[in-house]
């Protein structure tokens, strides 16, 4: 008999972790620097991660020559959604004169093409922590066969090419593939904190090379307004998500003092409470904070009774320009969202926010809008 089971048990469950791309390039690494020295074939390697986890990983598309030696690991992402689970990644180790170790990228791994990365321009988007993973495997595997010559390390995915086209890489100046990546060498599931680092990344880039003004919006909807309605290049913006006070920290922390923000009113309302992560989940408050506001500007309790029972904030802008305290509720809230955003950032930052909406149009912006959007002009 099957037994249904209820929604909420099912999102509790324990989800399953994976593991990186930069611990798949490891264990290729060091298996294929084994088979060369060594002279035998192995199936399975075992890799201990930086986050202290032992990993059991078969070895495939076992090749080899005279001086060199070729496998592959596949990537397992676990139950995080990941456009790279399940590509092999390949690693070919070769004798090279000298003692030197070469570690380097090939078929759909990225070339850097903008500083303000961790690599330097023209090297292959491989990562510290993974490229040290490598290090670590290889010369383990030298140590234990007694050699010290030299050895010349390629990681290559060839589904790389294909899969970049789906990621952010060209924006942050990564050409020709995707990245090695992983801190830990464990994939958690519900990866927020990579969402967030590459947020973090983008403005970190956008920084490095000479953009002055930063330029957030959360989603679509602001990229959308950002290109039909202020003819501003779209790849001059941030896709912040929800995550609108860790952007503003990053922000912060590069040093920007310019910021330009564009977003739909049913997110940027919430700002007005302070709220800075805008998900669902963690807050809603739409209409407690236009209930507020419209009762500050004294309307009537005909009114709040309908704002209370809007569902969308479109519905809630209709029914205050019917009453006719759209203009008061709106400069009230504006003005919170300002306080609130100014509190997150440097004091003598110039901050810029613009609120829309699809059914109204421009709802409201800040004073130092007109200044920025010139600025943005100039470098347009």
């Amino acid at each position: 008999m099957k037994i249904p089971m209820d929604n909420k048990l099912i999102q509790k469950k324990k989800l399953r972790s994976g593991f990186t791309t930069g611990s798949c390039a490891a264990a290729a690494a060091g298996a294929s620097t084994h088979m060369l020295l060594a002279g035998n074939i192995l199936h399975e390697v075992a890799l201990l991660t930086p986050k202290g986890v032992t990993l059991h990983l078969k070895i495939e598309e076992i090749s080899k020559t005279k001086d060199s030696v070729r496998c592959a690991v596949r990537k397992d992402s676990g139950d995080d959604p990941d456009v790279t689970n399940g590509i092999l990644v390949y690693a070919t180790v070769r004798r090279i004169q000298g003692s030197q170790i070469i570690i380097d990228g090939g078929i759909g791994v990225g070339r850097v093409t903008l500083p303000g990365l961790s690599q330097k321009v023209g090297e292959a988007a491989i990562n510290k922590v993974p490229k040290q993973m490598i290090s670590k495997e290889v010369m383990s595997a030298c140590e234990n066969m007694g050699y010290d010559g030299g050895l010349e390390i390629i990681i290559d995915i060839p589904e790389g090419l294909e899969i970049a086209k789906r990621t952010f890489n060209k924006r942050l100046g990564i050409e020709g593939g995707i990245s090695i990546l992983g801190t830990t060498g464990i994939v958690e599931p519900m990866s927020e904190s990579a969402l967030i680092d590459s947020i973090e990344l983008e403005i970190k880039v956008k920084k490095a090379n000479g953009q002055e003004v930063l330029i957030l919006t959360p989603g679509n909807y602001g990229v959308d307004y950002l290109n039909e309605r202020l003819h501003i290049d779209i790849d001059k913006a941030v896709k912040c998500s929800n995550y609108i006070g860790e952007a503003l920290d990053t922000a912060v922390e590069v040093g920007y003092k310019k910021i330009l923000m564009v977003g739909h009113i049913g997110k940027f309302v919430k700002l007005a409470a302070g709220i800075m992560n805008t998900h669902s989940k963690q807050a809603d408050a739409r209409m407690e904070i236009f209930l507020a506001n419209t009762a500050l500007e004294g309307a009537n309790l005909e009114t709040l009774q309908k704002v209370e029972k809007a569902v969308t904030t479109d519905e809630m802008i209709s029914i205050l320009k019917q009453s006719g305290h759209l203009e008061g509720v709106i400069k009230r809230i504006m003005r919170r969202i300002q306080y609130y955003i100014r509190s997150r950032v440097d004091s003598d930052s110039k901050v810029g926010i613009i609120v829309f909406s699809l059914a109204h149009g421009l709802i409201g912006q800040t004073e130092e809008i007109a200044d920025l959007l010139i600025e943005v002009e100039n470098y347009k």
